[in-house]
């Protein structure tokens, strides 16, 4: 609650600078029309763009702070996500019991035997059922961060059988991740306890939680195109020997 009150406070200094600077304005030239017709221009211009100033400034802060306060909401909504993962692919029955489907799922594709449906606390399907489409993911919220990494750290045993697992990011991280997939690539870009990494085209791999902060990174490096590989042209004599091969052989 740091940050609203931050925001609260800046608001209310706001408000308090905005009605002061308005009162001696008013003060200033109210009821004088002789003032502002004869050399009071100047005075008024430079009371003008004091105060745009000042409303330009002000919004800037309140913007700044607004940012500060979402950052600190995601962040601590991540962190109430901690323990939980998506699981994909994993093919659907109507009646099924889901935390004994991701148990047999994990003892029996990540090879984890001591996982059993004691260390699931929830888990459902996220969605409506499909019916006879692809399978709706598992959102699964384990009874620790310990089982849970465990989990995510053993996801790589599932290549190749159609069943994947990803975090469960905000929904800010989410389009941050999705954006940063589609400048970069899919193998440039990762998540971990629930921070979105990025290999820039510079090598170095930089910590990302907004768009402002992709657009930093830079442009993607752009692909060479490939030139057919030039035929190295053969001089007279060669022509000259491999028609001589060709005709011993006739």
């Amino acid at each position: 609650m740091e940050a609203v009150d931050a925001v609260n406070g800046t608001l209310a200094a706001m408000r308090a600078e905005f009605q002061e600077r308005m009162a001696k304005f008013e003060a200033g030239h109210s009821g004088t029309p002789s003032k502002l017709a004869s050399g009071g221009t100047s005075s008024l211009a430079q009371d003008y763009w004091a105060f745009k100033r000042f409303i330009f400034d002000a919004l800037e802060c309140l913007q700044r702070q607004m940012d500060f306060f979402v950052r600190d909401m995601d962040a601590l909504e991540m962190r109430g996500r901690r323990k939980m993962l998506l699981i994909h692919g994993v093919p659907e029955n109507k009646n099924e019991n889901t935390a004994m489907v991701v148990a047999s799922m994990v003892q029996e594709k990540l090879k984890v035997d001591s996982f059993t449906t004691s260390d699931v606390r929830r888990c459902h399907r996220v969605g409506s059922f499909p019916g006879k489409t692809k399978p709706r993911p598992i959102l699964v919220k384990m009874q620790d961060v310990d089982t849970r990494d465990k989990v995510w750290y053993n996801k790589t045993k599932l290549k190749g059988t159609g069943i994947t697992i990803s975090e469960f990011l905000t929904k800010t991280r989410h389009q941050v991740f999705m954006a940063a997939r589609n400048r970069f690539g899919v193998a440039n870009c990762w998540t971990r306890a629930g921070h979105i990494y990025v290999l820039g085209p510079d090598g170095v791999r930089h910590r990302i939680a907004s768009v402002t902060e992709l657009r930093a990174i830079g442009e993607p490096a752009a692909v060479p195109e490939q030139s057919p590989a030039a035929v190295p042209e053969r001089s007279p004599a060669a022509v000259a020997r491999r028609g001589k091969r060709g005709a011993t052989k006739k």
